[in-house]
């Protein structure tokens, strides 16, 4: 047994907390181990595993697998989850599976290879399974994937008295649940009354006299993007998914869009740096290179163009040679103010607040604070460089080309983004490359460019 520094009845996750379950690791102190890990959050205890080294991570497994349970392989990272469920006893998995509901299941599947998958299907209950293979149909991303299928359900015509001593009887209610879904005999959604309204109100009223304004239906095929959108932009806290005929065959709730929203905004922000959209500090160095690599080569090839552009003023530079010191201050200067109006258009794109309806607007604004910007900067540099190299024709040059970088990268900032979303791709996946090549290719241009008319 080991001395243990974090106290086990804090419920924090912090370094110290780490260390010392590390110690208990190498001791293969179980007690300890448990004891430590006891008050946590099933998400802490998913982010500790996150955390840890590869092995540590599985001679943790090894010494405290019998205490996984659902909930917290359901809050482990996509890019270990493989390597803990094969960490996994079999018995161990069966049980944690069987905690989660259809659509934590079908979330786990997603990212397994096949033999992994028909462990877990084969660890539920024939009735489960069918519901989870029902889900897993449906094309990736879709609400049919995200939904889950045990949802409350009442015929339309209802009482509040018939639906409470309905939902004090019933052995299967979701572990969570917002709305009682009114269903007309078709099975099709017609409405939904909160448990709060249905608690309030008297035995005698009807389901259908407190039903929720909010009501709205998602078809099963929508894409996983809209129906966050949809539950952000109409403050939705469920949502009743129907097929095709419009029968209901499941619902989603908040939790789930809340995390399509938070996966759309990483996956925005990863590919905006060019690491993909999967990375994590998880990953091991050759994963990150492949990730990194094709954007880096892409990268050699695009930073040849802004080689070609110096190349051309050869002369210039070297009967001025201050002109190649000064160079990087302009492409730098440029390339920031591309990134800043980049990562506003980016994620105003994807939260729809840029539209074509809009996008005019949106484009001026950018052009004036461009000029803004630049005029701002052209002072700046124009006059230091009268006062430090005593050349008020090179502080012109200066400041006139840092006036044409910001124009130019306040409108590739914005007018790269919409191209690439009008040709139905992603903005975000190569932009930043694009505006990055803008910026350096123009600032180099128009420095080199006027330095060579008015210098020479």
């Amino acid at each position: 047994m080991t001395e243990h520094l974090a106290d086990p009845e804090d419920e924090t996750l912090d370094q110290t907390r780490i260390d010392a379950v590390l110690a208990a690791v190498e001791a293969e102190d179980r007690d300890g181990i448990d004891a430590l890990l006891e008050p946590l959050h099933a998400a802490d205890i998913a982010d500790l595993l996150e955390q840890i080294g590869g092995a540590d991570r599985r001679a943790l497994l090894r010494l405290w697998s019998h205490e996984i349970d659902g909930e917290i392989l359901s809050e482990i990272s996509e890019s270990i989850r493989e390597e803990v469920i094969d960490s996994l006893p079999r018995d161990v998995l069966v049980e944690a599976v069987r905690d989660l509901e259809s659509d934590d299941v079908v979330d786990l599947l997603e990212d397994l290879e096949q033999p992994q998958q028909d462990m877990i299907l084969d660890a539920l209950t024939d009735a489960d399974r069918v519901a989870v293979e029902q889900a897993m149909a449906y094309p990736e991303g879709s609400a049919g994937r995200l939904m889950q299928r045990e949802t409350v359900v009442a015929p339309d015509h209802w009482t509040v008295g018939e639906a409470i001593d309905f939902l004090r009887k019933s052995d299967h209610l979701p572990d969570q649940f917002y709305h009682v879904i009114l269903v007309d005999p078709r099975m099709q959604p017609v409405g939904y009354a909160t448990l709060g309204r249905i608690l309030s109100s008297g035995r005698e009223v009807r389901l259908s006299a407190i039903a929720e304004d909010s009501f709205r239906t998602i078809e099963a095929g929508d894409d996983e993007a809209d129906v966050a959108y949809m539950f952000n932009q109409y403050h939705l806290i469920s949502c009743p998914v129907v097929d095709a005929g419009g029968r209901l065959v499941g619902a989603i709730t908040i939790d789930d869009a809340m995390n399509v929203l938070d996966e759309e905004h990483e996956e925005d922000m990863l590919r905006l740096a060019g690491v993909g959209d999967e990375a994590s500090v998880s990953d091991g160095a050759f994963a990150t290179m492949k990730q990194r690599l094709p954007w880096l080569v892409v990268n050699l090839f695009t930073a040849s163009l802004s080689a070609i552009v110096i190349s051309r003023f050869e002369a210039t530079i070297s009967s001025i040679v201050i002109l190649a010191a000064l160079m990087p201050i302009v492409a730098s200067t440029g390339g920031i103010a591309g990134t800043q109006s980049l990562a506003v258009a980016v994620r105003a794109l994807a939260t729809r607040d840029l539209t074509r309806a809009n996008a005019r607007r949106v484009v001026l604004r950018e052009l004036g604070a461009g000029v803004l910007n630049g005029l701002g900067l052209a002072l700046i540099l124009g006059f230091g460089a009268w006062g430090v190299l005593g050349d008020w024709h090179l502080g012109l040059v200066l400041g006139m080309a840092m006036i044409v970088n910001q124009i130019v990268a306040a409108l590739g900032g914005v007018m790269v983004p919409l191209t690439l979303e009008r040709f139905r791709l992603d903005p975000a996946l190569a932009s930043g490359t694009f505006v990055t090549t803008l910026t350096d290719v123009m600032g180099f241009f128009a420095f080199l460019g006027l330095a060579s008319l008015w210098l020479t």
